[in-house]
């Protein structure tokens, strides 16, 4: 009732006729087993990660088949090499993955390149945003930006004709030069415009990846993102927790 409801301390006293300290202790005596339980077996991981703060989150891998959560960490930070852990503590287990769905952390699609790795393109739409914002006001901009929002609602050679017709159109504009005129350094006039191209163009190969292998694996990382929403919005319910009892809480949670 308390991890899986809407049940506060207080809902609880009212509900089991006892006072609030005694549902707090009784809880606190709970013997948590962070142990997933899940038997190995063929899957497809889901990786990524979501935060409380600027330096406190939780990284963990779940199954897209079965929606079960295998492993799970609390981080300071988003590391390849705690992705890395979680993947070789499964395979130890006798997990074998079938392929990977992950948000591009940098260096990921090297560290994991023997499987069937797909990037979120709802990450990417993300990143592209990131760059030119939800107003950009170059038309150059305007149409990366509509190009890169089709990429979760048509197939491939329909977004990769769409945006090579685009980078044949503003070939020269990116690469536009400026000097500057205190260091005397070129530089590129539209370097926003240019990252978020380039960073498009680097995870190409690992976009359509669900495309070639729709049995096996899925264009988005959804079904995570929907259940750190469902679990952010059951620990608002809980505010005031310390991080032990959030971690409890949390470890509950996945479990179930």
């Amino acid at each position: 009732m308390y991890t899986q409801g809407k049940q506060t301390y207080k809902d609880l006293s009212k509900s089991y006729n006892v006072s609030e300290s005694t549902i707090k202790r009784h809880l606190c005596q709970v013997k948590v087993n962070v142990d997933m339980s899940a038997s190995p077996g063929r899957v497809v991981g889901l990786l990524d990660a979501t935060y409380w703060g600027r330096n406190w989150g939780l990284l963990v891998i779940k199954d897209a088949r079965s929606g079960v959560f295998l492993w799970r960490k609390y981080i300071k930070q988003e590391r390849l090499i705690d992705y890395k852990e979680g993947v070789e503590y499964l395979e130890n287990l006798g997990f074998i993955f079938d392929g990977i769905l992950c948000d591009g952390l940098r260096g990921m699609f090297q560290q994991f390149s023997q499987y069937k790795i797909q990037m979120c393109q709802f990450h990417q739409v993300a990143i592209i945003r990131r760059y030119i914002t939800n107003s950009p006001k170059l038309e150059a901009d305007k149409e990366l930006k509509t190009i890169s929002k089709l990429l979760t609602r048509t197939d491939k050679e329909s977004f990769v004709a769409a945006f090579d017709s685009w980078h044949d159109t503003w070939t020269y504009f990116l690469k536009e030069r400026t000097v500057d005129v205190i260091s005397g350094k070129s530089r590129y006039v539209h370097k926003r415009l240019r990252s978020a191209y380039l960073s498009l163009k680097r995870d190409f190969p690992y976009l359509f990846v669900w495309y070639d292998y729709p049995e096996l694996i899925t264009n988005t990382n959804n079904a995570l993102e929907g259940s750190f929403t469902e679990l952010k919005n059951k620990l608002r319910n809980h505010n005031g927790l310390s991080k032990q009892n959030r971690k409890w809480f949390v470890d509950e949670f996945l479990k179930a």
